[in-house]
């Protein structure tokens, strides 16, 4: 029996076992809580031992490389999506003051930056924080520097991707609480694994990404999560190239040829699909603090 890190109710209720395919080839569970619908991955790396699962050259959000031909093509396409996600983020706002958790590299703050914001990251990769101090003219902070902010200290916390990746919900979602101004906007996109590529690629779709997603969101339960800590529903939106990417990694992890085309297309029917139906691989949940 296992217990749920949101709602804390056991449940032994097993959705998928799978593995690390993209690393270790270790085992996993993503289990299910009955009770908020939260689902999970088992076991849970403890703190100190999570840092290995991010150790590959292919952890493109934690480096700025362009040598070969997917790495070219993921920063192609991450210039265009940047500058959707600060559209998403700022847009319709005046000048203010912007943390993005989870900033990697730095990319999304420079565009923020660029656009006359004050901006704060906070990044756990030391090599990330490196290389976003070199971009930005200053550090980013550690994941346990939260109480160096102030109460109502910023206009806009972002969140990309990052959500999926922390072990406690309640801290975080605490923290972003305090550190957001009355009426602040709260940004966050995760994988949806009610999408057609999750679906057509069953327990080697790529973003379930275990052990690095710890927490895997249904798009109403990632809102009555949030909803119900003091902030309410603005909309949402879709990051639509997830799909390409995630569908290309899915296919490697199948062992096919030429997981670039077949990616492609999957990507493409997945995106086709979610015309109808708004399950895009990837969404974007906007929020404002009541």
């Amino acid at each position: 029996m296992n217990t749920c890190p949101w709602c804390k109710t056991p449940t032994d209720r097993t959705i998928l076992e799978l593995k690390d395919y993209f690393l270790t080839k270790e085992d996993f569970k993503i289990m299910e809580c009955p009770n908020c619908g939260l689902r999970f991955t088992i076991p849970r790396p403890a703190p100190e031992e999570i840092g290995k699962y991010y150790q590959s050259e292919n952890y493109y959000s934690h480096q700025q490389n362009n040598k070969g031909l997917v790495p070219r093509i993921y920063e192609f396409v991450k210039s265009f999506n940047i500058k959707n996600k600060s559209s998403m983020a700022i847009g319709g706002l005046t000048q203010g003051k912007l943390l993005d958790i989870g900033c990697g590299v730095g990319d999304f703050l420079v565009q923020v930056k660029k656009q006359g914001w004050e901006v704060q990251g906070i990044e756990p990769s030391d090599d990330a924080k490196n290389i976003a101090e070199k971009r930005l003219s200053f550090r980013p902070y550690s994941s346990s520097d939260y109480a160096m902010f102030e109460d109502h200290t910023f206009d806009v916390i972002t969140m990309w991707h990052v959500l999926e990746h922390i072990d406690d919900l309640h801290f975080q979602t605490k923290e972003i609480h305090r550190l957001l101004k009355p009426g602040g906007r709260l940004i966050i996109a995760l994988p949806n694994f009610q999408s057609f590529d999750c679906q057509y690629y069953k327990e080697k779709w790529a973003a379930w990404d275990v052990p690095r997603h710890l927490n895997h969101f249904a798009p109403d339960v990632l809102r009555e999560i949030i909803t119900s800590c003091g902030f309410q529903t603005i909309d949402t939106q879709k990051l639509k190239w997830d799909a390409y990417y995630i569908s290309y990694m899915s296919e490697r992890f199948q062992g096919h040829s030429m997981p670039l085309v077949r990616g492609a297309w999957i990507g493409q029917r997945s995106n086709w699909k979610a015309r109808k139906t708004g399950m895009y691989s990837s969404l974007v949940y906007r929020f404002q603090k009541l």
